[in-house]
């Protein structure tokens, strides 16, 4: 197992409990691309096990959300959680290599993400769905939110993110493609290269 520049595991266990949700997400850096996952939503379940295969993190999440409300509070609050697992389990990134970006197809939809661990919170979100795109799955997953999940995502684990579409007409692979991307950035955006913090502030 890869280790941080100290010798200490990049783990980090975390938890959410409100009146709307209650969300626990165990994260790895440096695993096996293992992905346990479940949101009650099958779709985003499906999403965010890409995070842990293709980004090479063991990856367990456990949510429950008011989904007979709506599905918003379940994906956001999830993203909170893994942003704030990714922050703690990076903790001060000394060696990262920070930077990373990649231009990824899936059938007829291409996405190109690109990404820092900059300690900055934003979020560059350039997909094409109309409003009345149709949900997918079982209880639904509305499209519309994946960019939520991003936007929560980035602000708690201080990550600047853009993800664009170039092409694509199937609303699966367009996201599907969007989450493969990010997590192959996120895989090479954590990668232990060096030794100091990769700024010229000596902290990110």
């Amino acid at each position: 197992m890869t280790t941080g520049v100290d010798g200490s595991a990049r783990h980090a266990i975390r938890e959410r409990k409100t009146r709307e949700t209650s969300v626990t997400v165990e994260l790895s850096l440096d695993g096996s691309g293992a992905a346990r996952v479940e949101t009650g939503l099958p779709f985003f379940d499906h999403m965010l096990s890409q995070l842990g295969r293709h980004g090479g993190f063991d990856l367990s999440i456990s949510a429950r959300g008011d989904l007979d409300v709506d599905s918003h509070h379940t994906v956001e609050d999830v993203g909170i959680v893994l942003g704030e697992a990714c922050a703690e389990a990076l903790g001060d990134k000394a060696g990262v290599r920070r930077f990373a970006s990649i231009a990824l197809p899936l059938d007829e939809a291409l996405i190109e993400v690109a990404l820092d661990l900059s300690g900055r919170p934003y979020l560059a979100y350039d997909v094409s769905l109309s409003p009345e795109t149709p949900a997918l799955g079982s209880p639904p997953f509305d499209p519309q939110l994946a960019e939520e999940f991003w936007r929560a995502f980035v602000t708690a684990a201080g990550v600047t993110l853009h993800v664009r579409q170039v092409t694509g007409k199937n609303t699966h692979h367009i996201l599907e493609a969007s989450f493969k991307a990010a997590a192959r950035c996120l895989r090479d955006a954590v990668k232990i290269e060096g030794e100091g913090v990769p700024s010229t502030k000596g902290t990110l």
